[in-house]
């Protein structure tokens, strides 16, 4: 997983739409996102008071000549056509200025009347400043046939865009909604930072439509064996990975734990569940295989089955010690991926793990991983610091705390405190060589640092310890676009991932937004539908959707403007 991060000033929403090239944080943990969701201006419906507070700011009318023009008008010579419309818009405008909104309704459809038919762009005005005088009604059917009356009239009227896209999320029609507002955005040439807060809005809503309905719809899918390989490699004291069993034709359990130790996972699940069905007097290793289809569960997306028999586990309480602790350690991931605006749920089960089992490291190590994500740096140190005392073999552990200890440093720019890790991470490498995830974040720092030539021998260096690491691939694809601007190099990484891994979904994803940056959107949205085909979170799912999205949209305007999409793509 990645976030984007790419330091422009322009919303998020517009960098996925037209650049979104994402930054890779490293593994384990780290590779959430972190929620970009709750970033930005607010998702909450417009009240009419809310409406009428932005009346005379964001989308005001258009036309308002003056009353004391209009009045030398009407004095001079009797008025017809163009000019008897343009009088009774002023009227309408002076109504809708005090509040009298049903006036001035009737005052445009007197403009409307009176206008003749080839004054087209005056008939849009007429429109559009109806429209808005039924938007502070709430009149959100009669905001939509105005706004589309504007839009016949003027194709390229961008605040009848704008209404109509905000009347459609009204209606929760959001598909619709997010077509108005990206080809609102696209007349604008993406200028109007009023739109584009309004996009980024509507783009979050539709995303997390979408993201909740494909999660209630999705079906089991398992990671990458690399994936699962990273993920059990986190743990130092996981009693069923560190089991040693021996056995000439293994049933139940036993079964799935040489599945287990063959990399042959996919029958993991069945495994367990044959052991479980046996009866009492018949089953071992009940707790065990409730722990390992817990998380192979949990892995697979399968949440409510993974927290059934993870919690089998914790609460019996004359379980050892070790099982339960590592049941609750998971636990708090799946809280952390199914509630990741309430990290206090995940910190829950932390506390009764270390209150059940105080010498077990994996509890600090994964909670000093959390700490890091919600930007907790002391709290992540001295967890990782305890982690790292209880397993002093641990590359991993040293990195994460070395990396802890270099975000915090940077946060209060203490150069001479960078200095010395930057020593302490070359110490690690020499110490742990085969430590993959210390190439992968030294290579982050060292991309922040803008010393992109010894970033890529990081990432050199980690494929000669793990040449089937697909994310390694992806990153150092990245690298080549930031440090050199060379597409074709970092495409041909990326798609080297995807050879070595095919259930990478970072690889489709970042390859995504590549061929957006260049066009090809068609393409992207392929590549996007297969990275959602294997997200396994609806925090995944929702950005990936977003990123389909906006895609999508972009095609559609681009076929009803009749532009290319080289054509709408802003210069930044």
């Amino acid at each position: 997983m990645t976030t984007g991060s790419t330091g422009s000033t322009f919303p998020k929403w517009q960098l996925a739409l037209l650049l979104g090239t994402p930054v890779a944080i490293g593994l384990g943990y780290l590779y959430w996102r972190k929620s970009a969701e709750g970033e930005g201006s607010g998702g909450d419906k417009l009240t009419k008071k809310k409406l009428a507070d932005i009346k005379d700011k964001t989308i005001s009318l258009d036309g308002d000549t003056s009353e004391q023009q209009a009045k030398q008008q009407a004095e001079s010579k009797p008025l017809v056509g163009r000019e008897l419309a343009n009088k009774h818009k002023c009227d309408g405008n002076a109504h809708f200025r005090v509040g009298n909104y049903a006036l001035a309704i009737e005052e445009y459809d007197a403009a409307i009347k009176n206008c003749p038919t080839f004054e087209a762009t005056d008939r849009a005005t007429y429109y559009q400043n109806r429209a808005a005088a039924y938007e502070q009604l709430q009149n959100w059917s009669a905001v939509i046939k105005d706004c589309t009356s504007a839009i016949e009239c003027n194709p390229k009227y961008a605040k009848a865009l704008v209404r109509r896209a905000k009347a459609y999320e009204q209606l929760q029609d959001l598909p619709k909604a997010l077509e108005d507002i990206t080809a609102a955005c696209i007349v604008d040439r993406f200028q109007n930072k009023t739109t584009l807060v309004t996009a980024d809005r509507i783009l979050r809503e539709l995303g997390q439509q979408h993201g909740r309905e494909a999660m209630k719809k999705k079906k089991p899918t398992y990671p990458s064996k690399q994936f699962l390989r990273s993920y059990f490699s986190s743990f130092n004291n996981d009693p069923v990975c560190n089991m040693v069993v021996v056995c000439s034709e293994p049933k139940g359990f036993l079964k799935a734990k040489k599945l287990f130790d063959s990399g042959d996972y996919e029958g993991i699940v069945a495994a367990c569940t044959e052991e479980l069905e046996k009866s009492e007097s018949e089953s071992e290793y009940k707790l065990e295989a409730l722990l390992l289809r817990g998380t192979f569960y949990n892995l697979t997306a399968r949440y409510e089955e993974a927290k059934q028999d993870l919690d089998a586990v914790i609460e019996l309480e004359t379980a050892d010690k070790r099982l339960r602790s590592n049941a609750l350690i998971k636990r708090a991931s799946l809280a952390m991926q199914t509630e990741p605006d309430s990290p206090g749920e995940c910190f829950k089960f932390f506390a009764r793990a270390e209150t059940i089992d105080s010498t077990n490291g994996d509890i600090y190590h994964h909670r000093g991983q959390v700490y890091i994500l919600i930007e907790r740096m002391d709290d992540a140190i001295a967890d990782f610091e305890r982690a790292y005392q209880l397993c002093p073999t641990s590359g991993i552990i040293a990195t994460h705390l070395c990396y802890a200890t270099y975000r915090q440093a940077a946060q209060n720019r203490d150069e001479s405190a960078i200095g010395r890790i930057r020593k302490r991470f070359n110490e690690i490498l020499e110490q742990y060589a085969d430590c993959v995830e210390c190439y992968s974040i030294l290579a982050q720092v060292l991309t922040e640092e803008q010393k992109f030539d010894e970033a890529d021998s990081c990432f050199a260096r980690a494929l000669k310890v793990e040449p089937d690491n697909a994310q390694i691939y992806v990153h150092r694809g990245l690298l080549q676009l930031q440090w050199k601007g060379d597409i074709d190099e970092g495409v041909k990484l990326i798609k080297k991932a995807i050879q070595v891994d095919s259930k990478c979904e970072f690889a489709y994803e970042t390859l995504g937004t590549i061929e957006v940056q260049r066009g090809n959107l068609e393409e992207a949205i392929k590549l996007f539908e297969m990275a959602i085909d294997l997200a396994r979170t609806e925090l995944s799912l929702v950005h990936l959707y977003s990123l389909k999205d906006a895609a999508v949209a972009q095609v559609d305007v681009a076929k009803n403007m009749g532009l290319s999409i080289s054509n709408i793509q802003p210069n930044f």
